[in-house]
């Protein structure tokens, strides 16, 4: 199948649904698709579904019966039948969607599948039955069933442990956000000073900009401060409530309130669990369902320290989130009446900076190193990517690493790939390099990771001194300025 022009690259996922849904083996075959909110996927599916000739239907939150009534309706619709189709049972339901494959691979999308679950608990377990292995249904069948759906904490159970789908699946897709250069391209933006103040806003969510800001991108650098006042702070954009919208979702959040103060906590530099049961004047062990359950949503990330065992921090994932958080919760007053948007954003430019840019300009560096910057760094493949901290008991201070490379071991200790320093509004200099110079040897005589092949890389937005960049000439080190991590 080819994909639509106006569907914007997602070549893998276009490339997976398009073999599950035209898979000419006999038997009917379940797929998963499942992603945050505003990604596409129902883009894709209906895409998927119009070119392939087969069923789309989006459910909405009602009652079994009503969604019985509704799916009926469509599939009459659908097949243009002159008698209704009138279910008594989601049986009856999955069965005539079997009947669809009966001639040909016929792919059928259930989307928003968590709202038709919720009217109906035992609806995957009725998929379970009806898709049974030895059932002649299934096998005269070809019908390609994708069940889709945002609320990431029960889609992702979906296929897990003692799941009712668990072995039935033929398909498990993950629809992700644009990393920062798609993102930059989707938002038509060559400047990547730009790229980077707009993605640590919106990230690479797609819908921020077809639908919720009509196309409104900032013409250059001096445009980003009004673009970000008539759009994510006017109280007459979608933007402005998008972030609590996000939380309200999820099915497993019912104490809004305490998620709220987790994520604000995190946004606010408290990324350890210690740090956000302070903020919060909680015990750390209270904490262990919220953070779960976040974590479970996809809108909350632990990553281990890459330098120091049973260290955890915490980072929010969803750029809008950090920057609600960060920015407009404190002035949620203020900014909801009209007219107020220009000055509280003039007060917040400072934290925007250290609080949203800095952070979000370091997971892109970490990003670019596991994905584009191998090349540049090692020979080696590189497995895995963080951040890290490391003691220095000379010197009885403590370093943090903002980007930590790792390589898959062979048979031996894993090789130390890179350790890199990450600055958003400083020009980085020999000062900075002596400090991983530093870490290196702390972490050689740790004995944890090889590093006779460590390199050493410095990002920033801001460039490097004259000292610095003779250092690379020299090849002690390697420097990432904004257009490398956006051109190579």
């Amino acid at each position: 199948m080819r994909k639509p022009t106006d569907v914007f690259d997602r070549d893998f996922e276009w490339s997976a649904l398009a073999r599950f849904v035209t898979d000419d083996q006999p038997g009917a075959t379940i797929g998963v698709v499942s992603g945050r909110r505003r990604q596409g996927k129902t883009y894709l599916l209906d895409a998927v579904c119009r070119q392939a000739g087969g069923l789309y239907f989006g459910a909405i939150e009602g009652t079994e019966a009503e969604s019985l009534r509704h799916i009926g309706a469509a599939i009459t619709d659908h097949l243009r039948s002159p008698v209704p189709f009138r279910p008594n049972d989601w049986g009856e339901v999955i069965d005539a969607i079997l009947a669809l494959g009966r001639e040909r691979p016929y792919p059928v999308v259930l989307d928003e599948f968590p709202y038709l679950a919720k009217a109906s608990p035992a609806l995957p377990s009725i998929i379970q039955a009806a898709y049974g292995p030895r059932r002649p249904e299934r096998g005269r069948s070809r019908t390609r069933l994708l069940l889709c759906g945002s609320a990431m904490s029960f889609m992702g159970g979906l296929l897990s442990g003692n799941a009712p789908l668990r072995g039935r699946a033929g398909l498990e897709l993950v629809v992700r956000p644009l990393d920062h250069r798609l993102a930059a391209e989707f938002w038509n933006i060559t400047d990547p000073r730009l790229a980077v103040l707009v993605n640590a806003i919106v990230g690479g969510t797609p819908a921020y900009r077809r639908e919720f800001v009509r196309g409104d991108t900032p013409a250059d650098i001096d445009d980003f401060d009004s673009w970000v006042v008539r759009t994510v702070l006017s109280p007459e954009s979608p933007l402005f409530r998008e972030a609590r919208y996000l939380l309200a979702e999820e099915p497993d959040i019912r104490d809004v309130a305490l998620y709220h103060s987790v994520l604000a906590a995190v946004a606010g530099g408290n990324a350890t669990r210690g740090g956000i049961a302070a903020y919060l004047s909680r015990k750390a062990s209270d904490l262990t369902h919220a953070l779960d359950v976040l974590e479970d949503a996809g809108l909350l990330a632990r990553d281990v320290d890459m330098l120091r065992r049973n260290r955890s921090t915490y980072r929010v994932t969803e750029p809008l989130v950090t920057f609600y958080h960060a920015i407009m919760r404190p002035v949620w007053d203020q900014l909801s009446r009209p007219g107020n948007a220009e000055r509280v954003w003039k007060a917040s430019k400072s934290r925007f900076m250290s609080n949203v840019v800095g952070p979000r300009f370091e997971q892109i560096c970490r990003e670019w190193s596991l994905f584009h910057g191998a090349a540049l760094i090692s020979d080696l493949v590189p497995a895995t990517v963080g951040s890290g901290s490391v003691n220095d008991p000379t010197e009885r201070a403590g370093h943090q690493v903002d980007v930590v490379l790792v390589g898959s071991p062979d048979g031996g200790r894993p090789p130390l790939l890179a350790l890199g320093e990450a600055k958003w509004g400083e020009v980085v200099g020999n000062r900075d390099l002596e400090r991983l110079r530093r870490v290196r040897d702390l972490v050689a005589a740790g004995g944890r990771y090889d590093t006779r092949q460590t390199r050493l890389v410095c990002f920033s937005g801001a460039g490097f001194t004259p000292e610095l960049v003779a250092a690379e000439r020299a090849g002690e080190v390697a420097l990432v300025g904004l257009d490398r991590l956006y051109a190579e």
